[in-house]
């Protein structure tokens, strides 16, 4: 654990005539050659406005001062909800994983930031396993509940963990690791577990759901970016 830390980062918005000037939106991790960092595409897909010389910072490091880079959106693939970033100064990366599948039953870690930088910039680390590998559609009760969102990714549906694990929204875009190799082998995700905006942080579901690496490693490669 204590080497993947360095590796975890912190993904917000540097907003210069905001309340907050320096804003946390999500969790994301560094990997390839230390200059990319990986994180949830609805993170990053912000409106920023170029007359408030807004753009995307990357926190990194521990405690009440972090340090702030500037980042560029290099790729994206929002079907899979992923995103890659490019840092101006390398950061230690992480390892990834092989693009099988890992089994049912596998002992997971997760490191991010549940809830952004309330007391400062301290990665969280939970422990869970996957429960499952399924479809990336969750059923819905009736078909009130069957958005045109949804109803895209019936058609486009493709397979991603389950996991036994509780995840609130600061934590998208950390990654899901093996327990035991440290290896990343997928992106934790909360949007494909709630459409609407409710009381997560209350009342945390104790399930959450990750995006397996591969789909990772295909955006990078779809870029040019060898791994």
């Amino acid at each position: 654990m204590s080497e993947i830390k360095p590796s975890i980062v912190g993904v917000g918005l540097y907003d210069p005539l905001g309340v907050q000037t320096h804003q946390l939106m999500g969790s994301g991790f560094v990997f390839g050659d230390g200059s990319l960092v990986a994180t949830n595409h609805h993170v990053v897909s912000l409106d920023l406005d170029p007359a408030k010389v807004q753009h995307l910072i990357i926190f990194s490091g521990v405690g009440r001062s972090p340090k702030i880079q500037k980042v560029q959106v290099i790729a994206i693939d929002p079907s899979h909800d992923l995103a890659i970033l490019k840092l101006e100064k390398a950061l230690p990366p992480i390892t990834l994983a092989d693009d099988e599948y890992a089994p049912d039953g596998t002992e997971i870690l997760l490191t991010g930031f549940p809830i952004g930088a309330v007391l400062g910039l301290f990665p969280a680390t939970h422990r869970g396993i996957i429960a499952a590998t399924s479809p990336d559609v969750i059923p819905s009760a009736n078909s009130r509940g069957l958005s045109t969102k949804i109803l895209r990714r019936l058609d486009e549906q493709f397979l991603i963990y389950q996991l036994d694990i509780t995840a609130y929204p600061g934590n998208s875009g950390s990654p899901v690791y093996d327990s035991e190799t440290g290896d990343v082998i997928g992106v934790l995700n909360k949007v494909f577990v709630k459409e609407s905006k409710e009381s997560a942080l209350e009342k945390p579901s104790g399930i959450s759901y990750a995006i397996p690496i591969k789909y990772l490693k295909a955006l990078a490669k779809s870029k040019g970016i060898m791994l």
